[in-house]
This record gives C-alpha cells, structure tokens and sequence, in this order.
C-alpha cells in the first residue's frame, strides 16, 4: 500500500510507521519541523513539509495514496483552547476534505478513550457510550468533536474509522512514562484515592495491531475501542512501571475532592496572573486518573480479529530490559 500519516514523528506514529516499512509499503509522513522530518525519514518514510492545517501539503502528501492514518493531534491536560481547536478540530476537518478531494478510499483516525471522560467512574462500558455534556477537558472534548467529523464523513467512497485506546505505553515512549517519572523525581506525586481503582490500558504494540488490522478489515463509520484486556489497578501499574525505569513512587496519598479544589486554585492563579507555565495540577489530569475507566474491546477482537498480542508482563519485561541496555 501507499499510505500517508500525520503525526508520524510521535510516540505512536513512529511505532506505526516502523510496522508499516516491515510490510514492505510505501509511507508518507507529514513533518511541520526539520526535526520532525529527520525523525521520519529516518524510520524510512518520505517526508512531506506541511502542517496539519495547510491543505496543500495534505493534498500533496496524499496524491497516490490508498490510505491515511491520522495520528496528528495536541495531547496535553492544558494550553490555549484556540490552539487544541486549530490542531484536533480543524486539522481533522482538513485531513477529511483532503482525503475526498484527493479520492482516498480509507480514513484511520486515532482518538483516544479519554472522549468519554467526565470526571466520573466509567465501568466496562463500550463503543455504544455517548459523549459526556460536559468532557474531561480541552483534549476529550477537542478529540470528540474531531471523531464526529470523521464519523459523519463517512461515504461509499471514503469509509472513515476511529480507533480509541487508553492510555498508550511501552517501548519508545516518550510522553506518558518520561512524564511520571520527572513528577516523582521532583516530588510532586501523590496517589488519589490510594490508586487502587481499575483502569484498562494498551500497550502501543497493541495499538499498532489495531491500525494494521483496521487498514483492510475496518467498517467505515465504525469506531473500535482497543485495550491490553483484563483492566488493571491504576496503582499497580504505575508502581510495576515505574520498576522497570528503577524508580518508585512515595506513599502519599489525597483525597480525589482535594486533588480537584488543588486543581482548580492552580489553574486559577496561571490564569489570574497569565504565568507562561502550565499549573502543576490540572482538572483535567485529576480527572483522568482519579476514577475507574474499563473498557470493553471485544467489538475490534470480533470484527477485526485484534488479539492483542503483547501482554502487560511482556511489556514490562521488554521495558526494563531496554533500560538495561541504556546504562
């Protein structure tokens, strides 16, 4: 195949970009930076110069292409809400006008499960669960709005698909890992509620299995939940990922009422006195791991026949032992 990507010099475009060369095709990858274009080119994708936003460049990187995967997107807990629109709501909305115009056959968007967050426990709920009035947040809210322009985009000639997954990790990781670890080594961590509350996961080479199955068994129109499985304690995976990195979080522990009073002053006095810094604790943040988030993946295992292959032990196991070989 000949594919384009957007977002393939992040966490999990490279991963994907990586599968995609093994099967021999052909990529293009967005880059709106020289960096971002080394990192691609590199994994032995073609860079195409461009922004997420800047219809020429989409159009150009996906002339010839038979598919493109949309991993582009503003994943933080803060910003400028002007910017999480331009970059998820509006980037989206030109990735789908230059997929109709350029008559590609299949949209892959990457969302995320955090689109159905609102601060409450969501219990092994599936694709069914309707969005919340009131998100979790600039990102669910913007990465919501985005999934409804590619659902509604849907067409005999373009079939659009969304893929959610919760809280991606594993190898090459340079978000979620790297970012736990700089909070407990400037001590800063405290558990909510102790942590003991279950969450579902997924392992980024799970992910990758999804988007590669999706590439010729995903129904247009369809969004797929994707997880490692059995759901796990928010605390003991933390804890047993933080191991692999030869770290450990401290024993504090807040309430998820003060955690969120704590949130709401910091993200008050950033904006009362327009500090150029996020606030070191955002609502949003609060909300995403203080509560029960399971979900049920059985749709993509019944109907693209997902298995995900790397299990959370492996996946630790495969962790520590590339921090050994670092040192």
């Amino acid at each position: 195949m000949k594919i384009f990507i957007t977002g393939g010099s992040g966490y999990v475009g490279r991963n994907i970009i990586r599968a995609l060369k093994k099967r021999d095709d052909t990529v293009y990858a967005l880059a709106r930076s020289l960096k971002a274009g080394e990192v691609v080119e590199k994994l032995g994708a073609q860079v195409v110069a461009g922004d997420i936003t800047d219809g020429d460049a989409l159009r150009n990187g996906m002339r010839g292409c038979d598919v493109v995967i949309h991993c582009a997107g503003k994943v933080a807990t803060w910003g400028d809400p002007l910017d999480f629109h331009r970059v998820n709501v509006d980037g989206t909305r030109q990735v789908i006008q230059a997929c109709q115009t350029m008559g590609i056959s299949r949209l892959i968007f990457l969302s995320s499960g955090s689109v159905i967050a609102d601060g409450k426990p969501k219990i092994h709920i599936d694709e069914s669960a309707p969005y919340p009035r009131k998100p979790m947040g600039l990102y669910p809210l913007t990465k919501g709005l985005a999934e409804r322009l590619v659902i509604s985009a849907n067409s005999d000639s373009l079939q659009t698909i969304v893929l959610r997954a919760r809280l991606i990790w594993g190898r090459d990781d340079t978000v979620w890992l790297p970012g736990i670890i700089e909070v407990v080594q400037s001590g800063r961590w405290v558990w909510v509620n102790r942590g003991h509350h279950l969450i579902s996961t997924c392992h980024v080479a799970n992910m990758v299995e999804a988007v590669t199955l999706a590439l010729e068994k995903g129904q247009g129109g369809h969004v797929y939940f994707v997880t490692d499985g059995s759901p796990v304690e928010f605390r003991n995976f933390v804890e047993n990922l933080l191991m692999t990195q030869d770290t450990s979080a401290p024993d504090r522990n807040i309430p998820a009422w003060l955690a969120m009073w704590g949130a709401r002053l910091s993200e008050f006095v950033v904006r009362r006195f327009s500090l150029d810094r996020d606030p070191p604790l955002t609502r949003t943040a609060v909300g995403l791991i203080s509560h029960e988030l399971t979900i049920n993946d059985q749709k993509v295992r019944d109907e693209l026949g997902y298995q995900g292959t790397m299990t959370r032990e492996d996946g630790m196991i495969d962790l520590a032992r590339r921090k050994r070989k670092l040192r």
